[in-house]
């Protein structure tokens, strides 16, 4: 018996062109801005307590309270 074949024809399409575009997945750009929304908050958050224990080592008062007032967001829980 012999082996079947697929043989596959392109014909030009005389019509206006479009492009296809490919969607990503929800769940996928979902977990994405997840992952990157906690990265960006660990990171603010320790480059405020890193700004609050600079303002307590050198004793500036001013710096502390400004430093300490942006930190009450991360804290709220």
């Amino acid at each position: 018996m012999k082996k079947q074949k697929i043989i596959y024809r392109y014909y030009r399409y005389n019509g206006k062109k479009i492009n296809a575009k490919r969607e990503i997945a929800f769940e996928l750009r979902f977990y994405s801005r997840l992952l990157l929304d906690e990265v960006c908050f660990n990171y603010n958050k320790a480059f405020i307590q890193d700004r609050i224990n600079k303002a307590i080592d050198t004793g500036d008062r001013d710096k502390f309270l400004k430093w300490s007032n942006a930190y009450r967001q991360f804290i709220w829980e």
